[in-house]
């Protein structure tokens, strides 16, 4: 008898090193529709940033067609973070595997592209920010849960990449991945949250998230207060993941990561400060790709934020030097801090 299609694309998951593999059809997506709706009903602080992320709720508004969702895990707890970073930036930038090339899930992301439309599938996807609400199709196929600080959970913890195509395929294959739920009564990750972004379990406020503000978004953080509560965070935060008992010992660190330890080695305080335009437009923006080419000034104001909350005698100079930046942004964040440290030359 010849395989479904379903197993056929399961079958062809696992030999690319996909974690689990599920399918689900597109009405199932409609439970997430009523938790998106529901979450900027509960925080309505967050509803001009969901109000952003209004196509991921009616897929069917843009491809009529689809009538399935591929869904795919990819672990990354595998990959050795360098201690110059570790803390500072968020791991699933640094081991990013959706728009890195030279990584081996970034080339089997498209060898499964190819299996689907191969299989006559016509498809849909978007490697970088995802065509559905991709935590709920990967908990409606059955591959994990997703835990009080709102991150999709497998086995491997927190640390995974989801990835989803939309298809046109009438399938289904539903997994059931038993995991322990949350310890009764865990605050942990609440209680890690410096910001109070996540102010219950299940809900968050996602322009209060230090990975928001110090990345998608573009405020002016020498007139945010909460920018002073950062701690050791440049750019992202795993605080709330790295104090959650349930990734305890899921982060392996075995495997190096392809370029990492060069792009590490300029992102160091310092060195950050001393970029140039042209180094971060080829060796960082294509890596860390939230911001764009013109944003530098976003990463060095992060680290002037980072200087002024983990002040030291060594960060007096870079800070006065900034002040007469050319970037008004830059200079503004420098002379705040120059204030109110008092920092004299």
């Amino acid at each position: 008898m010849k395989p479904s299609l379903e197993l056929l694309i399961q079958k062809r998951a696992a030999e690319l090193g996909y974690e689990s593999c599920g399918i689900i059809p597109i009405s199932a997506m409609e439970g997430y529709r009523e938790k998106f709706l529901e979450r900027m009903e509960k925080v309505p602080a967050s509803v001009p940033f969901y109000q952003k992320q209004q196509r991921l709720i009616e897929p069917e508004a843009h491809f009529p067609w689809a009538r399935s969702v591929v869904v795919l895990t990819v672990p990354y707890g595998k990959y050795r973070i360098p201690e110059q970073v570790r803390g500072h930036i968020g791991k699933t930038y640094l081991v990013d595997v959706r728009a890195d090339a030279n990584t081996a899930e970034y080339r089997n992301s498209l060898l499964m592209e190819e299996y689907l439309n191969g299989l006559g599938l016509r498809t849909a996807g978007n490697r970088k920010f995802g065509v559905v609400g991709l935590r709920w199709a990967a908990l409606e196929a059955g591959l994990g849960t997703i835990r009080r600080n709102n991150f999709f959970y497998t086995k491997n913890g927190s640390w995974v990449h989801l990835e989803a195509w939309l298809t046109d395929g009438d399938m289904e294959l539903r997994q059931q991945e038993a995991l322990p739920p949350c310890p009764k009564n865990c605050s942990r990750c609440r209680s890690a949250c410096p910001t109070q972004s996540l102010s219950a379990p299940y809900v968050m406020q996602p322009t209060s998230c230090i990975s928001f503000m110090t990345t998608l978004d573009g405020r002016d953080l020498s007139q945010e207060p909460l920018a002073k509560t950062f701690g050791p965070c440049i750019y992202g935060c795993d605080l709330c993941q790295d104090a959650c008992p349930m990734n305890r010992n899921k982060w392996t660190g075995t495997e190096e990561f392809p370029g990492l330890a060069e792009v590490a080695a300029l992102l160091q305080p310092e060195q950050i400060l001393e970029l140039t335009e042209e180094t971060y437009r080829e060796k960082i923006q294509p890596k860390f790709f939230y911001l764009t080419p013109e944003e530098l000034w976003k990463w060095k104001v992060n680290v002037l934020n980072y200087m002024r909350n983990n002040y030291r005698e060594s960060y007096r100079s870079p800070i006065l030097q900034a002040c007469g930046s050319g970037n008004e942004r830059i200079g503004r964040m420098a002379r705040t801090i120059r204030d109110e440290l008092q920092l004299e030359a």
